[in-house]
């Protein structure tokens, strides 16, 4: 194999890489957790958490952990100057009613056509967990998923449709991956970004969904 596969960082730095400056932000728990980690801090995010959060930043690690300033995947998390805490109704209310402007997600699958799966597998051994994803694919103004780009077993999780429970459909508007940077356009999948050294043809066969491509193609290295 002449190529290899994005860190999760360096898939993390790229997605930081496209935010706009100025923009309110939500984390999904799991791997986009870590775009918080990889913020500048000459850059002005403002990050969201779905448990009442607004003005999110690293967690204070020289002081006693503070179980009350947690994120929404229960990690100790530090204030902004200017944050604010909300309760729930409050913050599900940001969430639909149109103020943020991204959400960074993970997920099990995502189709051809934008339709994002990820609260639950129907595995025995997985517990659904919805949280505020159905809230959030639906209220901010854009949706950035962020998943390896095949199972365990090999599987392709871009799929041409999804097999499982769908959180939204037609939500998604770019996937980061640990292969490729690939926007959801009109119904339809435009490769931008893929590692070095990876081929066309190669990609197409890890993926369970058409590609096309764009005229230039960013080549993604670690």
């Amino acid at each position: 194999m002449a190529w290899q596969k994005l860190s999760r960082q360096r898939m993390a730095q790229l997605v930081v890489d496209d935010i706009p400056e100025g923009a309110y932000v939500n984390l999904g728990i799991g791997m986009p957790v870590m775009v918080g980690e990889c913020l500048p801090k000459d850059r002005e995010i403002i990050l969201h958490s779905e448990n009442g959060i607004l003005g999110m930043g690293p967690a204070d690690t020289s002081r006693p952990f503070d179980t009350d300033l947690v994120n929404a995947s229960r990690k100790p998390v530090g204030l902004v100057p200017g944050a604010s805490i909300s309760d729930h109704v409050v913050s599900f209310a940001m969430m639909r009613g149109g103020k943020l402007d991204l959400t960074v997600l993970g997920a099990f699958q995502v189709s051809g056509k934008g339709d994002l799966a990820n609260w639950d597998t129907g595995a025995a051994t997985n517990i659904p967990s919805v949280g505020g994803a159905m809230d959030l694919v639906v209220g901010a103004k854009q949706v950035y998923v962020m998943m390896e780009h095949n199972t365990r077993e090999g599987e392709a999780k871009v799929v041409d449709r999804c097999s499982y429970p769908l959180t939204g459909a037609g939500v998604v508007d770019r996937i980061y991956t640990d292969l490729a940077i690939i926007d959801v356009i009109d119904g339809s999948l435009t490769v931008r970004g893929m590692v070095e050294g990876l081929t066309r043809e190669e990609l197409q066969s890890l993926t369970g969904a058409p590609l096309k491509f764009a005229a230039q193609v960013a080549v993604l290295k670690n």
